[in-house]
């Protein structure tokens, strides 16, 4: 558990490859990449309400000062709730607001030590007044989930990212337990399902790796998510996995590196996101932004700074959060 901390700790501190490589597509050269906003502290997640704004978690410094945000055209950092929980723990990793969600008329948002707070932010407005954490009450699972008896059990959890599935339920991934986590619309949590570890190579320790879960996303008959690989942090292992209605979970694409997030693309691919390739930590600008069809794969854009999240608006358009320089890019074809 703790070499997969590690990892976990160098994604979300920040400043403190991909598969089937016989597949891979040339990448195309007609995507433009602009920063939209800069000096966000640790942005991980992006999302937009059904208005179209653009909605930020930013993890914060370490001193309860973790906060939602909306960012408007102009690139205009407005806090909108602050003074979320932000803490240094132990190996200097920072733990804070993870990512956010808009389903069912409200704002979802994964707090530190796997909480979950529901907000309605439907009729705000640039300049209202700045909402506050410790004013909203959050649904604490974080003993729920550690009392789990897994049969593989790390003893820890970290609810890290949603999406609305089966039913349409809430399902979370937990990147302290190795599981997805399920909310039901009355309220009712369960553990769904466990993601299983990959096998090593041959004399390599240990000879599994977890399977860290990361993102996320719903395709009307699955869950697919997508995976970071715990220690040794080897390049094209991570793998996307499938979870069908029953929770069992299995591979569906190989050979990746250090993906954070899975998207749905709108002519039916997928869209991924490699936060990096792991040497000391995370090597600065090693992100990708990748595309994978039936055709095979290829890299929409590279040398992208620690990114953790990605939100495509349209077939033209895609956000992302980069940890690395603080910022949220804005990528056009």
């Amino acid at each position: 558990m703790r070499y997969k901390l590690i990892a976990l700790s160098s994604i979300l501190v920040g400043s403190l490859i991909t598969g089937c490589q016989d597949h891979r597509l040339a990448a195309p050269n007609s995507l433009r990449v602009t920063t939209m906003a800069t000096g966000l502290l640790g942005p991980i997640g992006v999302d937009t309400d059904p208005a179209g704004r653009i909605w930020v978690t930013e993890a914060g410094t370490g001193k309860n000062d973790g906060q939602v945000s909306l960012v408007t055209p102009d690139g205009v950092v407005h806090p909108v709730i602050t003074g979320f929980d932000s803490e240094i723990i132990m190996g200097g990793e920072l733990n804070g607001l993870n990512h956010l969600l808009f389903a069912d008329g409200w704002l979802y948002i994964l707090g530190s030590h796997s909480k979950l707070y529901k907000v309605n932010v439907t009729n705000y407005k640039v300049g209202d007044p700045v909402l506050l954490a410790k004013d909203l009450v959050p649904e604490d699972k974080r003993q729920f989930i550690l009392d789990y008896k897994f049969a593989q059990d790390t003893e820890d959890t970290h609810l890290y990212n949603m999406t609305v599935g089966f039913d349409g339920d809430l399902f979370f991934t937990d990147a302290g337990a190795n599981a997805i986590i399920r909310r039901t619309k009355a309220g009712v949590w369960s553990v769904f399902s466990i993601i299983p570890g990959v096998a090593n190579p041959a004399g390599t320790l240990p000879p599994f790796s977890e399977s860290v879960p990361t993102g996320i996303v719903f395709d009307g008959q699955r869950l697919l998510v997508s995976t970071l690989i715990g220690y040794p942090f080897l390049s094209g292992q991570s793998v996307v996995y499938e979870v069908d209605q029953a929770g069992n979970a299995s591979a569906l694409k190989k050979g990746f590196t250090s993906i954070v997030d899975i998207n749905l693309e709108t002519n039916l691919g997928l869209l991924l996101l490699q936060h990096g390739v792991f040497g000391m930590g995370f090597t600065q600008k090693t992100g990708q932004l990748i595309q994978v069809t039936a055709n095979g794969n290829s890299v929409l854009v590279d040398q992208l700074n620690l990114p953790t999240d990605l939100k495509q608006t349209d077939a033209n358009t895609y956000y992302v959060t980069s940890l690395g320089d603080r910022s949220l890019l804005k990528i056009t074809r």
